[in-house]
């Protein structure tokens, strides 16, 4: 379904014009100090051979192209905008760096994104950084000669910790880091909105003990749905307690809150989880108990992934497929010189859907 191969540079002997253009873009700027000749006298090899390895010739072998590669990374060496054209050798693929490739979330940002990427003919080039700022800087620098552009979802770590492995020259979308980067555009869901129109929606319904199951604390999205949620409840109902159970985005520690307030004998009337798993866990493992959802305990969650819809899970609808395929469509309309593309923050705003976990249908 998506590209999982290498691919490099490819054309001629000379070095991509376009990619020198990039370089000198408002907005993506940097300085080309080394040359080329500065990248084979580092490798110890001649200019025709680091041309050849940098354009993909098959003639190079795999371990001599990566040395190469890693010595241009390190000198900072960008193609002269000078040299030969070989706007042909654009890769057409995008890569695409997520904290994790596994979930539902996850599985949903890519497939909008693979559905824009393959109506522009692209391909999609995936990979992985975890919460680890060593993978992060593998994950980019693989990235390096192999793609026209990135995107890169980080909510999990600070952007201090990978940065500096961002391939030079090569144009950038973020999506939910925890802060914003001045010389890249980003995209952002509005967390604290969506939480907080799931706080007024359980206030509306007279719940007053209500649980939160929170995401990871490094995680941005996490920290943003517990402070909406926190602060609206506070303004909405001042004399509601809300307590927090700590979780990690994944169904087991939904179940495992669910646990916990049947072992403890909670007073709880409504569960707010910070995404929709780790409600799908809690629901389970209550109504395995014998517990009436929403008659004893309301439960919402947060994304409306599909198996939201089949469960009736109230939620805060997050669009995930649309916000790739947006990604994509910034991501090339930067690529592509277009204006304004390349400016500030995009803001989506979650919207509240209503089922059958909050409000009885019948």
């Amino acid at each position: 379904m998506f590209g999982t191969g290498y691919i490099f540079w490819r054309g001629g002997d000379g070095i991509r014009e376009e990619f020198g253009a990039l370089g000198t873009r408002e907005g993506v700027g940097f300085m080309a100090e080394a040359t080329i000749r500065d990248v084979a006298r580092e490798a110890q090899l001649s200019v025709a051979s680091v041309s050849r390895a940098l354009n993909g010739h098959k003639s190079v072998r795999p371990e001599t192209r990566a040395r190469i590669v890693a010595v241009a990374d390190r000198l900072g060496y960008v193609p002269h905008a000078g040299a030969r054209s070989l706007s042909m050798a654009r890769s057409n693929a995008i890569g695409v760096v997520l904290p994790d490739l596994h979930g539902e979330f996850f599985s949903e940002i890519v497939r909008g994104m693979d559905r824009e990427a393959t109506r522009l003919g692209l391909q999609l080039l995936l990979s992985n950084m975890h919460a680890d700022p060593v993978q992060a800087g593998q994950a980019l620098r693989a990235m390096h000669g192999r793609v026209d552009g990135l995107l890169i979802m980080c909510p999990q770590m600070r952007t201090e910790g990978w940065v500096g492995s961002m391939p030079r020259g090569i144009p950038a979308v973020l999506l939910n880091t925890p802060e914003p980067m001045m010389d890249h555009p980003s995209m952002a869901i509005d967390n604290r909105a969506g939480a907080a129109a799931i706080a007024r929606h359980l206030i509306d319904l007279g719940r007053r003990h209500i649980v939160h199951i929170a995401g990871p604390d490094h995680n941005i999205d996490a920290r943003e749905r517990r402070e909406g949620f926190e602060d609206a409840v506070r303004k909405l109902a001042p004399d509601a307690t809300v307590t927090v159970l700590s979780g990690d985005f994944n169904e087991d520690t939904g179940e495992d809150a669910a646990n916990i307030i049947l072992k403890e004998n909670m007073k709880v009337d409504a569960i707010f989880a910070a995404n929709d798993m780790m409600a799908v866990g809690c629901l389970q493992a209550l109504r395995a108990a014998g517990k009436r959802v929403p008659e004893d305990i309301a439960i919402a969650g947060f994304d409306d992934v599909p198996i939201a819809r089949y469960l009736a899970l109230t939620t805060a609808r997050v669009n995930i497929a649309d916000i790739g395929a947006r990604a994509v469509i910034r991501l090339t309309q930067i690529m592509n010189g277009g204006e304004g593309a390349n400016d500030g923050v995009e803001v989506h705003e979650p919207e509240l859907v209503i089922r059958g976990t909050t409000v009885t249908t019948h």
